[in-house]
């Protein structure tokens, strides 16, 4: 074993595939259970697009997170790994009428509104069930993140939610629906955030849209602040486990909650970010005019988010202890974007060796595709190795 890859285990797999390292995943775990233990009105739920791998699923819902789920095969997934129907909110900002009547039939805690004739679908839809639907409306608060731009989502300019001036009128518009309850607000300005000011930002508009309500003699049951706590890409092995100490802190501090409300949390990249790592082998190292190449048999289909993000991800040669030179290290997919990183310092590479790319629990294997013909990868678990 190099590091806390089982290299030895790994040549009777077929490569590429995403290894999960359970420890870092239950340590990770564990950490926000024990921060979110100090605010008695806080409650978690699990973001299942970062990572829908039902061995992963089931270790968080063993730890008692709810999910958080953005499509009808979402809710299938976590009701499938066992997660409780009262546990499940489903967001999104284009629900189909099948996955509107999936949420309705299995009794799921909430569903995150992001539009008025959303809205009027889930009241008619739940007419026809003879059900009452719980509802919270998803504001746009026009907060930007420090954050790439493809993953922010909280500008007046994005697709996401209801505009504030909107805001009473939509709440207004539900009380006289029969079927649907309003119970609460659901914010989201972005993923992969490190400065907690934008949170701090955050806060203090959903405080500033709280006493325009109370003004009203309007309550609201509960806020949902999203997720977007980001990772530390560049040292894994230093930083495994995300500050949740600082994220929970911040909001403890800067948002003005009555007594009588609960804060719900959406996060993903911070549980499952950390554990995963995909495994490729080198398939041909090839000497450039002015580079020499590591390419592997894994590619942008397998890990896109460098392609379509420009994201780092550290990668790691754990098959070699040879002296360090420079590779572009890329992928067999034919196209130009499919490079994973330029200029990356690895101990010397040959033919068969394994590359871990590490930092790739969220959106790695659930964003996988079949470009090219190719096969998706399989996940593995640590566990599997002992």
């Amino acid at each position: 074993m190099k590091g806390h890859f089982p290299i030895d285990k790994f040549n009777t797999l077929c490569t590429p595939f995403y290894y999960y390292d359970t420890a870092v995943l239950r340590d990770t775990l564990n950490c926000i259970r024990a921060e979110v233990a100090r605010y008695e009105n806080f409650i978690v739920h699990y973001a299942v697009k970062a990572n829908a791998n039902p061995k992963v699923l089931a270790i968080i819902r063993e730890s008692g997170l709810g999910a958080d789920c953005v499509s009808g095969g979402e809710i299938q997934a976590a009701v499938k790994a066992g997660f409780p129907a009262n546990k499940i909110v489903f967001a999104g900002v284009g629900k189909a009428d099948w996955e509107i009547n999936l949420g309705l039939d299995y009794n799921i805690f909430c569903f995150n509104v992001e539009s008025v004739p959303e809205l009027e679908v889930i009241n008619e839809l739940a007419a026809e069930r003879g059900k009452t639907a719980n509802v919270a409306f998803r504001i746009n608060p026009d907060v930007g993140a420090h954050t790439h731009a493809n993953i922010m989502t909280g500008l007046a300019e994005n697709k996401f939610g209801i505009s504030m001036q909107d805001m009473e009128r939509v709440i207004e518009l539900a009380a006289g629906m029969r079927h649907v309850k309003f119970v609460g607000l659901h914010f989201h300005i972005g993923s992969q955030i490190l400065d907690m000011g934008d949170f701090v930002a955050l806060c203090n508009r959903i405080n500033e849209l709280q006493e325009k309500l109370d003004a009203q003699g309007i309550r609201i049951e509960y806020i949902n602040v999203g997720g977007g706590l980001g990772i530390d890409y560049h040292h894994p092995n230093r930083q495994l486990i995300p500050d949740f100490a600082a994220y929970f802190k911040t909001y403890a501090a800067h948002l003005k909650l009555r007594a009588y409300q609960k804060l719900h949390f959406e996060l993903g990249r911070a549980v499952v970010g950390q554990c995963g790592s995909l495994i490729a082998r080198v398939l041909y190292v090839k000497q450039g005019t002015n580079k020499q190449f590591a390419i592997l048999d894994a590619g942008m289909t397998d890990l896109i988010r460098p392609a379509l993000y420009q994201a780092y991800h550290k990668i790691e040669n754990i098959s070699s202890e040879a002296s360090v030179e420079m590779y572009d290290v890329v992928g067999p997919v034919c196209e130009s974007s499919d490079v994973f990183g330029k200029s990356v310092d690895l101990n010397g590479v040959k033919r068969g060796d394994f590359l871990a790319l590490r930092s790739a629990g969220a959106y790695g294997e659930i964003m996988a595709s079949q470009y090219n013909c190719r096969t998706l990868p399989q996940g593995y678990l640590s566990d599997e190795f002992m």
